[in-house]
């Protein structure tokens, strides 16, 4: 049997779509950049950094470190302002009733500490995990597998006992590339096609697919105590 689970936030556990697209952009139009939602999507997972560079780089735009630097910054202080159309999924309180204290869980995203704790408290689910890791520790984006590497340390538990549910492409790769199962949701910008390609151990349609995700983590012996 699995001993943690790991949970990516946006796009699996929460639909933040459109709150960080709103972010994206609005940081990016005051420094003369235009790019499409579906640019933006497609690199979700990567982190804000990440974003910025290939945006400003696909425009042609000069930056360095410094510059995006200050660009995650206001990217921080406007989702500050713009919080309250964050919804979680639905499914996402049923399952993560389901699995508390019956196995360690983590969240492992690469939203900011200062922005994840407030959203966790609001929607009252950061008593469900044992342990949060951010972008704020670890020093390499997905799908470098260090953030999910980082939160199974902390839970003390070995990787190769951790499933991860990640909703992107990176998020998979990360998490195979850690030697842990992991569990793709079709709930965010990529396809199950795509999802497919990075060889995850199970593909679901959504979160709400408690029975499937249950069978895989604690067997079918389980179901019968959720039902």
């Amino acid at each position: 049997m699995l001993k943690a689970v790991i949970f990516d936030w946006d796009g699996t556990l929460a639909d933040t779509k459109n709150f960080l697209l709103k972010a994206f952009h609005k940081t990016l139009m005051e420094v003369g950049s235009d790019v499409s939602d579906e640019f933006i999507e497609r690199k979700f997972g990567i982190g804000a950094k990440g974003i910025f560079k290939a945006a400003l780089k696909a425009q042609g735009i000069k930056f360095n470190n410094k510059k995006i630097e200050e660009l995650v910054k206001r990217k921080i202080e406007i989702q500050m302002k713009i919080r309250d159309n964050i919804i979680l999924f639905d499914g996402t309180l049923n399952l993560l009733n389901s699995l508390h204290n019956k196995v360690r869980l983590g969240l492992a995203t690469m939203a900011p500490k200062k922005l994840i704790s407030i959203q966790l408290k609001e929607m009252n689910i950061n008593r469900y995990f044992d342990v949060v890791i951010t972008v704020d520790e670890v020093n390499h984006p997905k799908p470098n597998p260090e953030i999910f590497i980082k939160c199974a340390m902390k839970m003390n538990v070995d990787p190769s006992k951790c499933v991860v549910i990640e909703d992107s492409i990176f998020g998979v790769k990360a998490a195979k590339e850690a030697d842990m199962k992991c569990i793709g949701v079709t709930t965010g910008a990529y396809s199950e096609k795509e999802l497919r390609e990075q060889n995850p151990d199970l593909i679901v349609e959504s979160i709400k697919n408690k029975n499937n995700i249950i069978n895989f983590i604690l067997g079918s012996n389980a179901l019968t105590s959720f039902n």
